[in-house]
């Protein structure tokens, strides 16, 4: 087990080595952004891997109510701490791509809000536990908020092509608008950057799930 983790984190490793190196060495400067063009390959995909946990946590939530199996609420939380750390990245990353394209780091736009409320409601999903009397009340708890909660999700994705926003169009996806301008090496790049963390995602998906159960076995 111990030579097969290993072997997983160092393919993991390659990956996330290779995007960094394609990213920081090979994708083109844009010429009007600069180089602040390229938190585009950071922020794009962590928002993907934020939305694709956040429906292992929906997924996982109903599972949980059905059959009372409480591994599926250790792999929604597990699910739910990764998802709330990729979209912690994504809004941050937001941010600093946006200081010197808008001249703000925050401003009230459609996307933002509803990101913001997305984020918001799922750390409420990790807290909720705490609040909880025993291990079981929690989980059903939280699987209740998981459910509601991703209904905030495809809003989230579709809020750029319901509303108009200062937000730049949708550039991934079977929904995407346009490609924004980019070359056939920054899609590449993207598309690789975005297979990278979700390969990562998985990895750590994985191994938190592993020591959630861990913890239950030692308690």
């Amino acid at each position: 087990m111990k030579i097969k983790s290993s072997y997983y984190l160092i393919i993991t490793a390659a990956i996330i080595l290779l995007d960094i190196a394609l990213i920081t060495l090979f994708a083109p400067t844009e010429v009007i952004m600069g180089h602040v063009q390229k938190i585009l390959y950071i922020h794009v995909p962590n928002a993907w891997v934020g939305f694709l946990f956040f429906f292992f946590v929906f997924v996982a939530s109903i599972m949980y109510l059905i059959t009372k199996n409480i591994r599926w609420d250790y792999f929604g939380q597990s699910a739910g701490e990764i998802g709330v750390i990729t979209t912690t990245i994504m809004v941050i990353s937001g941010a600093i791509w946006a200081k010197p394209v808008w001249g703000v780091w925050w401003t009230w736009d459609p996307k933002l809000t509803t990101s913001l409320i997305m984020w918001l409601m799922y750390i409420g999903y990790l807290m909720l536990r705490a609040y909880a009397s025993n291990i079981r009340q929690g989980a059903t708890y939280a699987s209740v908020l998981g459910i509601i909660s991703f209904i905030n999700v495809p809003i989230v994705y579709m809020a750029s092509v319901w509303w108009r926003t200062v937000h730049p169009e949708m550039i991934i996806g079977p929904l995407k608008e346009s490609d924004a301008g980019l070359t056939a090496s920054m899609g590449f790049i993207l598309i690789y950057s975005t297979f990278a963390f979700t390969i990562l995602g998985i990895f750590l998906l994985v191994r938190r799930f592993q020591l959630r159960v861990l913890e239950e076995l030692i308690n």
